[in-house]
Parts: C-alpha cells; structure tokens; sequence
C-alpha cells in the first residue's frame, strides 16, 4: 500500500525538533485528516488546532512545504502531486509557537484591537431599532467579512519576516478597510489617525497576503485603499504619503522619474543625506547621473490625460 510521510517541525515548549511520521495514503482526504490520523493513531501528544473542518474557523492553518495553507480544505492528494508522498509541516510563521504546530494568537488580537476594528455606529442608529444597511451597501464589504483570521496571510508576510515592530498583520489592514467602508460606521478618521502610523507605508508589496488567503481576499489593495484615504484626508505628513505624492509630481510634470529629487521630496534633506553612501555607489556604478537634467518623455500628454481621467472618475 501507498505510504505518506508528514515530516512535522515539533516545539515541546523548550527545543524544537522535527518528527516523521508515514502511514497509508487514502484518497479523496485533506490535509488535516492526515495530522488527525496520526493523532489517532500513532502519537497522541502531537498538538495541532482546529475546529469547523468547513474552513470557516480558520483554526488549522499550517505552513506545507514553506507556504502557509488551510488543513481542513486543502485536498491531500493535490498537495501530493505537487510536492511529492513526503511533505514538511510547519506551525504558520510570524508567529510565537506555543507547541509543535499551535500558537500564539494573543498578541495579533491586541494589535487587531489597538487598530480599532469593530463597529462604531453613526448617531443615526439607536440600540432599539439597530444598525440597519442597504443590501447594495452590504455587498461593498462581503470580500472584507469573509476573512476567518486564520492568519496564511501574515505567515506568509515579507514585511512581517524582515520586522514585524513597525508593521501591522495584513490581515488587521483589512479588518480596518471593512469599517471604513462600512455605511454604518462613523469612525473613518480615527481609524486612519490610529494606524497611518503602524506601518500603512511600509507594505513591501510582495503579495504573499493575496497568493496565500484561503478565502481569496487580497489585503495588499485593502492597504492600498487606506493609503489613498490618509491623503485625502490629510495625513501627508510621513515618509510614505510624501514619497507617492513626489512620486506623482515627477510623473504628471514629465512623464519619467528625478530619483535625486524623490528622495529629497520624501524624506527631507536631512534624511536624505543619510542615503548618501548608497547614492555614491550608484553615481560610481553609473546607475546615477546627479547632473541629468532630463526633459519631458515622448508621449507625455498621454500621461497627463490619463492622470486627469482617473482625477475626474473620482469625483
């Protein structure tokens, strides 16, 4: 009979190892029917989270291979086939492990609240008569709702591996996109007001958030979204608003990029000159000509009745 074999990166609270695993291959299962039949029947002390097995409590994420994925819907044959009758199970990263494959959701759910993500209903409403919205309005936000804070997204977060200090989860962002865009809600600008400083500017965009969300939501344009938001509203006053408004400047004046100019624009002349050592090496290597003074690209005005058709559709 067909063998399989679960390689699974253990904790027991003081070292980690890693354990094998192999019993019968049966077709037609999941991912997590695998780690429950070796709970079952092979080691009992192996820890693992789950509860719905419907992909609704997000309890089972794991990390298969080096990608984050949800036990309970992944098909195992179609793992199978793509990375072979042995596969590397891993608690999700960017995430404290309490044991073998659980962890630590305390410290994601107190960022999620100092990110005010829940409802603040307009005056309007009353705790008699409710918080009552248009089904056109619902709609809006049903992408946002069906998030199950199984946490693939922020396993999987470039931003979150190199330091996750300054950033908030992926998964966080949306949650505060959902209220924005909630007609019921009343509580836009202290919701911008309260994470334009927790790392809004500083998403690497590697889109891991969107590849890996089980549910198909992509929290890489919910960032997005509330960038666009803090400048409407007027929260330019940070590196990350001044450099996408330099970034426009260049682009609607002549079509291409001032790279010296950029970095002045966005992080003063000051900070700047922080970057001179790198800027040096590019001068060096011809990668950089500070004395190019370069004029509109062919085509410009096509740039231009672009910018000023988007400005427009926005109104």
């Amino acid at each position: 009979m067909r063998q399989i074999t679960y390689r699974i990166q253990r904790f027991d609270g003081v070292k980690s190892f890693e354990q094998e695993y192999s019993f019968p291959h049966q077709a037609g299962k999941t991912i997590l029917w695998g780690l429950i039949a070796i709970k079952e029947t092979l080691d009992p002390t192996l820890a693992f989270t789950a509860a719905c097995r419907s992909a609704v409590c997000g309890a089972c994420a794991v990390r298969i291979n080096g990608q984050a994925f949800l036990a309970c819907e992944t098909p195992l044959d179609g793992i199978l086939d793509r990375f072979g009758d042995v596969l590397t199970i891993e608690p999700i990263q960017n995430f404290k492990v309490i044991r073998d494959l659980v962890v630590d959701w305390e410290p994601k759910a107190r960022r999620l609240a100092e990110a005010k993500t829940w409802l603040a209903p307009k005056d309007e409403f009353t705790a008699r008569e409710g918080c009552r919205q248009a089904a056109a309005d619902f709609k809006k936000i049903t992408g946002q709702i069906n998030c199950i804070l199984c946490g693939a997204c922020a396993s999987e977060c470039s931003k979150l591996s190199a330091n996750a200090d300054d950033f908030l989860d992926p998964f966080t962002y949306s949650k505060v996109w959902k209220f924005i865009a909630d007609t019921r809600d009343k509580s836009a600008k202290e919701r911008i007001k309260a994470i334009v400083d927790k790392g809004l500017w500083k998403c690497m965009h590697c889109v891991e958030c969107a590849t890996k969300c089980p549910k198909g939501l992509m929290p890489n344009m919910d960032i997005s979204r509330l960038r666009q938001l803090s400048i409407k509203m007027g929260y330019t006053d940070n590196p990350g608003a001044r450099h996408a408004l330099a970034f426009l400047q260049d682009v609607e004046a002549t079509g291409r990029l001032n790279e010296t100019k950029l970095s002045v624009r966005s992080m003063g002349l000051l900070g700047a000159m922080t970057k001179f050592p790198f800027a040096l090496r590019l001068v060096r290597r011809g990668k950089l000509n500070p004395l190019h003074c370069s004029g509109k690209v062919k085509g410009h005005e096509q740039i231009a009745a672009i910018l000023k058709a988007v400005r427009e559709s926005e109104r």
